[in-house]
Order: structure tokens, then C-alpha cells, then sequence
């Protein structure tokens, strides 16, 4: 079998490889690069797995031009960049002891016992640079299959990294088969080290959930956390149930993780997740939209019309019915509508807080109006 793509063929990605194979060590494109390209989706990264040494590889990177940036070192992994395009490197590695996330590692020279410390089957498949697939494991019936299972024992892969009981539910709901349901015995060692997710850190966890809730349709992987007791430990007093209704009515818009995530609900979302402030702004006014009563039309004046509509299909989910006829026409009417009084009207006669407030209570007005009220008679 091979693999195929302008992410392997580009003269960046050649040339990284030529730099390990022209002195006689191997060059395998390795993880998500093999992966996305046999199941046709897009490559982001690209990920290149050596028997060369990390001094050996900087050596031979800098003696060639590029440029090596020791970004993990420690673990075998450095960045060579060609062309201002980075690729990342690492020495073929096996486990000596693992405790969390870290793991005291020994550089190898054999693919198969770096394929066996890597933690799902479907990230275990490697491609020579001219595209040929090398599998230590057999993975390939797991891809072909899109299920998803750990590498060896499940519990011993998530005991050396618990974000990896995330990332389970992550690949899942870009990868897995959702017809097909998740593996049983992963799932189980996943519930039986949930308190393991408590010593994660928030930012660790934010990204992923960030990640979980982009996939096109993280509703089963989801639903799953929430049986095997794992969502609670992520996120006290979320409820994934509307969470399957609001995927059916985004249908034709992009995914928004952070719509997904103002469904689930739970217990201050914005410090569990360690969200930026942008983003804890951007949900706490949906969470707002979600239990206010405001028509779609005064939804799109307040919130503008993407985040109005984000609000209507949540409201909708969590109802469990569709919006009404035309609401999007209403989001659109509101969202240009202007409010025909300003300050400057109220001035001098009011000022500071004041103002503020009569600004507001005259505009509350003129929404709950349907906007007709003019200047003349929201000032009479």
C-alpha cells in the first residue's frame, strides 16, 4: 500500500528526508500525516520518526543548511524547518518507566518498538518518503475499519499519559466509525482511570475539548464521556443530550465548538477549560441568549447575526424543536436595524450613568416594538 499527496512530495519534505537517508539512516513519515492521507482527509503536519540520534540529526540538518530548532530534545524531537516549512523529528524511542505524562525513554533503531509506545493503532502506520507503507502492527485493518484502539494493553497507554483518555474520545469523533460504536475495552479503561483526568492540567484540557468539539460530529464520542462518568470530571453539571439535536440542525454550517460547548452546559466551563478571555466573553453571552426569552430579531440587534444564530439553534437543541419559520430573516432584520435615538438627544439634559440607562430603557423599547418606533416617539 501506498501514500500519496503534495504533503509528501513537496521539495520541503523530500529534502528533510534526504538529509537522514543520503547518510544512511532511515526517514519515516510516521502518525497523523499516514494516517489523514490513507483515510483522504486533509494533512496538516508532518511528523518524520529516525533511527539517527538527536545530535546526530542536528549535525546532519546543519550541515546541510536547514535549520534545527531542539524543541523537545529531551524526548528525541526536534524541528527542522525547510523553507519556512517545519517538520518534526524524532529518534525512534521505547519506554523504559512511564509515571503520567512522562516517561523516561531509550533511543532505539528498530520501528517496531517505537510503533509500541505510540498510543492508538491508526498513529502507528509509517510511509517511506517515496510513499510505501511500513505497518509493525498491523494497524491497517483498524484504519481500513476506522476503529479506534489503543496500542497494547489500554489501561498501561493511559496510566503513562491520562490526556489520553481525551484523545480516545477525540480520534473517535474525527475517525472512528460512529455506526460502529467505541471499542469496549478502551472504553473501560478509560472509565477506570477517569480520576486520572483530575490531574491534568486546564489548559491541557481545554484543547482538547476545543478539539473534541470541532470534529463534524462529536455527539457519539461525547454521549460516551457522559456514560462512562468521564464528562463530569471534565466538566461538573454538563448534559450532552441536546448535544446530538444540535449537530442535525447546524447541518450546512461549519462546526463552532464554542455553540457545542454553551449546550453542554456545566459548572464555569471558562476556568475548567482555561479558556482565553475572548472566548469566555464569546460564551458566556451565549449561555446568556440561551436562558433569556429575546426574539431572533433582538437576538441579531444584540449579538450580531452569527452569534444570534448560534443562539437559536441552541435554544432549539436544548427545546428539541426546530427554530420557527423565519427566524434567520428576523436575526437579518435586527442585526441591521439601528436604533434611531443616540446619546446626543438626552445631552446636556442627562449625563454619566444617567444617560446610560435611559439610552438603554429607550431602546429596550424600541425592540420589544418590533424597531417601528421612531425618534419622534421613543423622545415624546
Amino acid at each position: 500500500m501506498r501514500v500519496t499527496g503534495d504533503w509528501l512530495t513537496r521539495p520541503q519534505t523530500q529534502a528533510v528526508c534526504a538529509v537522514l537517508t543520503k547518510a544512511g539512516y532511515r526517514a519515516l513519515l510516521v502518525g497523523g500525516c499516514v494516517r489523514n492521507a490513507l483515510l483522504g482527509e486533509a494533512v496538516a503536519d508532518v511528523d518524520i520518526a529516525t533511527d539517527a540520534e538527536p545530535a546526530t540529526v542536528i549535525r546532519l540538518v546543519e550541515a546541510s543548511g536547514l535549520k534545527a530548532v531542539p524543541t523537545g530534545l529531551e524526548h528525541g524531537t526536534l524541528t527542522v524547518v525547510a523553507d519556512g516549512i517545519p517538520h518534526e523529528v524524532t529518534t525512534f524511542r521505547k519506554d523504559v518507566v512511564t509515571f503520567g505524562r512522562h516517561a523516561r525513554v531509550a533511543f532505539s533503531t528498530r520501528v517496531e518498538e517505537d510503533a509500541a509506545r505510540r498510543d492508538f493503532t491508526m498513529n502507528a502506520l509509517y510511509a517511506t518518503p517515496e510513499g510505501d507503507v511500513i505497518d509493525p502492527l498491523n494497524a491497517l485493518p483498524d484504519l481500513v475499519a476506522r476503529r479506534l484502539r489503543f496500542v497494547g494493553d489500554a489501561g498501561a497507554r493511559i496510566t503513562e499519559d491520562y490526556l489520553r483518555i481525551l484523545r480516545f474520545f477525540r480520534f473517535h469523533a474525527w475517525y472512528g466509525d460512529p455506526a460502529a460504536g467505541l471499542d469496549a475495552e478502551a472504553l473501560a479503561a478509560c472509565a477506570a482511570h477517569a480520576a486520572g483526568l483530575d490531574r491534568l492540567s486546564r489548559e491541557r484540557v481545554g484543547a482538547e475539548i476545543r478539539k473534541l468539539l470541532s470534529a463534524r460530529d462529536p455527539a457519539p464520542a461525547v454521549a460516551a464521556m457522559a456514560q462512562a462518568g468521564l464528562l463530569g470530571h471534565v466538566l461538573p453539571g454538563a448534559d450532552a443530550r441536546a448535544l446530538p439535536a444540535l449537530v442535525h440542525l447546524e447541518a450546512g454550517r461549519s462546526p463552532d465548538w464554542l455553540r457545542r460547548l454553551a449546550v453542554l452546559g456545566g459548572e464555569d466551563p471558562a476556568e475548567r477549560l482555561r479558556l482565553s478571555r475572548a472566548e469566555a466573553r464569546t460564551l458566556n453571552s451565549l449561555r446568556s441568549g440561551l436562558s433569556s426569552m429575546e426574539t431572533p430579531a433582538a437576538l441579531g440587534h444584540r449579538y450580531g447575526p452569527d452569534r444570534a444564530a448560534n443562539v437559536v439553534l441552541g435554544r432549539a437543541a436544548l427545546r428539541g424543536a426546530a427554530p420557527l419559520e423565519g427566524w434567520e430573516k428576523d436575526i437579518a432584520q435586527g442585526a441591521a436595524a439601528r436604533c434611531p435615538v443616540t446619546a446626543a438627544d438626552l445631552m446636556p439634559h442627562l449625563s454619566g450613568a444617567a444617560l446610560g440607562e435611559r439610552l438603554a430603557a429607550l431602546e429596550a423599547r424600541w425592540i420589544a416594538s418590533g424597531f417601528r418606533l421612531s425618534r419622534e416617539d421613543l423622545l415624546r
